[in-house]
């Protein structure tokens, strides 16, 4: 008996179904091994030897895959692969002591079909232990990075903090967007527009040049500037100078990577990195896809050669464009081995197959960009007016842009926004009368804050993490608190945020620098492929480290970073009270803790509405441990009083309840037994 140990469930029942009953397919449920929980578990002392245990929860499937394997003819670990999955497979051989290589073998695929399996069980390998070393080297630093650095945190800010070598540089992203946000300064400038009218047809044309020079975005500086312009053309004729025609083609986008692909499912669908990676791993597991953690743009050239044949029999020879298009990332240190994602089968439209409303949405845009990057470039014909006026000095023209549609090409299955703008017949030499003539105002506008599609793009800009890191990066810096969707679902920090990025950028530059952490990134490539030692590269970071840690517990201190004086009184013992920042935000509290525990929320969150429970206190907007806000009373834990829905003043002319905040300007009753509705 042959068995495949493969790390899900879903994985291995897909594979079973490939494949005689000689084979066994079994799944490990993920990792098997980790470095325990609550302790650092690196022998810094001994070449930062980890200690490796299995988790309470694997070790009830490792005593059953023992068990199979005593019985087992031969042990296939058929891992995914990447350095997570290397990393896997080399933990499966460490717990089910399959010390002898001879006893099993190590297999690789890109995509869970018939023929991919069968390939990959005829051309077996050993375990590359270079990319194992990888996964651990990046495990080891962010273990060091993590349990050493928030224990600072929880001295210097606040209990239940963490940092962390990746997710640190995504909130310094997110912060110093904020900073730029804040300290932006509006510039003022003009534009103006002309419309002309020929055969009833009215088009636009915006002033370009003053003398035969390119006027630029912020040359008209203010109304005044403006003005001139247009006393300058007033009365005036114009002229046609040039009518510029040409073909413009618009080239399909490449396959998906993983960072594309999370980025237009986030523009689409407005799905998280999360959600798009777990949807990605169910259609993967059951078949429909390739491997979807890639950096890569490689095409196999059997799947190119299916998406020729599917183009050309259901759209027309015309919409191939008579070669394989072949794209190469410009990612440094993308696993070229690998494909970009695409469909296993390309002739397996999405009308053709049935899934589930949330795969079928992926499928499609998968499949669809994938089928689309080897189509024809859409074709448009485009037109260039150059208007100029004829009578006064200076000279200005106008000008005018016409796109129309030719040919669709990819477009026909990939839609993508474009502006169709058609001109009227005109003739060089033309003349033309204005309709009138405006002048706009605009202003420069802040960059915008990150959302999750943006956040994903820079962080690959800047080399930080890998294909497989980016959902948990976005999981974990919103988890801890540090950043928050605004209502626009754009990133900002929070409060405790800033404060964590701003004590880690002062006195820990080097871990949370945008270049330090792409460095390391090359490291880490550099001991996949070989080129140097997991162990230097740890030594080489650890001990410059750990020295400026210990200089700086005893250098920082809590309340500088804390605490702020204020001029008021504590009401149960006179002493000041000062304003301090907790995990969850900034609040009131005595200066005489912890003799005197009393606590207050700042004016800022208060509603200033009484409490209707105890009528003593006063509703605030609250936190849960989740970041999930509520309105309580303040003088809780005397007090339960809670809602979910924030409250208004007004009360209901029914139950006497408060009336919570509801969609289309309307309140309702806070009190569920209470039904009616009412406007406010």
């Amino acid at each position: 008996m042959q068995l495949i140990i493969v790390e899900s469930p879903t994985k291995s029942k897909t594979i079973e179904k490939f494949l005689d009953k000689k084979y066994s397919v079994l799944s490990c449920y993920g990792h098997i091994r980790d470095l325990p929980k609550g302790k650092l578990s690196i022998d810094t002392e001994n070449n930062f030897e980890p200690k490796y245990v299995i988790p309470t929860k694997s070790r009830k499937i490792v005593n059953e895959l023992k068990k199979k394997v005593e019985k087992a003819d031969q042990v296939i670990l058929g891992t995914d692969e990447d350095r997570e999955g290397e990393a896997i497979a080399w933990h499966l051989t460490k717990a089910l002591n399959l010390n002898d290589e001879n006893r099993y073998q190590r297999i690789v695929f890109h995509e869970i079909t018939k023929d991919a399996i069968e390939k990959a069980l005829k051309n077996p390998r050993k375990i590359n232990t270079a990319l194992v070393n990888a996964q651990q080297a990046r495990r080891i630093l962010d273990r060091i990075v993590g349990y050493k650095l928030s224990p600072f945190l929880w001295k210097k800010v606040a209990r239940g903090l963490s940092a962390g070598r990746v997710q640190s540089v995504a909130v310094r992203l997110v912060a110093e967007r904020e900073k730029e946000i804040e300290s932006f300064i509006p510039q003022e400038y003009w534009s103006i527009e002309a419309v002309f009218k020929k055969n009833q047809t009215d088009f636009s044309a915006f002033l370009a040049k003053k003398d035969g020079k390119a006027i630029s975005k912020l040359e008209i500086k203010n109304k005044k500037e403006a003005d001139k312009i247009l006393k300058d053309l007033k009365d005036e004729k114009y002229k046609i100078i040039k009518i510029e025609k040409k073909e413009t083609k618009k080239n399909p986008l490449p396959p998906f990577t993983t960072s594309t692909l999370q980025q237009t499912a986030w523009q689409r669908f407005k799905w998280s990195a999360k959600q798009t990676m777990r949807v990605g791993q169910q259609l993967y597991e059951t078949g429909k896809i390739t491997y979807h953690r890639t950096d890569s743009l490689n095409i196999s050239e059997q799947s190119s050669f299916k998406a020729k044949d599917f183009i050309t029999k259901n759209y027309g020879q015309n919409y191939w464009p008579g070669f394989f298009r072949k794209y190469k990332t410009k990612i440094k240190g993308a696993q070229e081995a690998h494909e970009a994602i695409r469909p296993t089968n390309p002739e397996d439209s999405p009308e053709k197959i049935k899934l589930e409303p949330k795969q079928a949405k992926l499928y499609k845009l998968i499949w669809q960009r994938f089928i689309a990057s080897q189509m024809s470039e859409a074709i448009f014909d485009s037109t260039v007016l150059e208007i100029e006026n004829q009578q006064k000095n200076p000279k200005y023209i106008f000008k005018a842009n016409g796109q129309t549609l030719k040919f669709d090409g990819f477009l026909k299955i990939y839609p993508m926004k474009y502006k169709e703008s058609e001109l009227p017949f005109l003739e060089n030499n033309e003349f033309l009368s204005p309709v009138k003539i405006t002048p706009c105002q605009h202003f420069t506008q802040p960059p915008p804050r990150y959302n999750e599609a943006t956040l994903i793009k820079a962080l690959e800009e800047n080399k930080i993490g890998r294909p497989s890191t980016y959902a948990p990066i976005m999981s974990n810096i919103q988890e801890k608190n540090y950043i928050e969707k605004d209502d626009q679902k754009r990133f900002r920090p929070t409060e405790i945020g800033t404060v964590v990025n701003n004590i880690l950028t002062t006195h820990f530059n080097e871990i949370v620098n945008v270049n330090f952490t792409a460095e390391m990134e090359e490291k880490l490539d550099r001991v996949a492929e070989n080129k140097i030692e997991w162990t230097g590269l740890i030594k080489d970071f650890y001990h410059p480290f750990e020295e400026n840690l210990q200089k700086k517990y005893e250098q920082v201190s809590k309340k500088d970073v804390t605490e702020k004086p204020t001029e008021k009184k504590c009401p149960k013992c006179k002493s000041p009270l000062f304003i301090r920042l907790g995990r969850y935000g900034k609040f009131y509290a005595c200066s005489d803790f912890p003799k005197c525990r009393y606590t207050e929320s700042l004016e800022e969150n208060k509603l200033k509405i009484k409490c209707p429970k105890c009528s003593q206190g006063k509703v605030v907007e609250k936190r849960t441990k989740k970041r999930k806000i509520f309105y309580g009373c303040d003088k809780y834990p005397k007090c339960d009083f809670a809602l979910w829905d924030k409250p208004t003043k007004d009360k209901c002319n029914e139950c006497n309840s408060l009336l919570i905040e509801a969609k289309n300007n309307q309140a309702k009753c806070s009190n569920k037994e209470c039904k009616k509705n009412l406007s406010k």
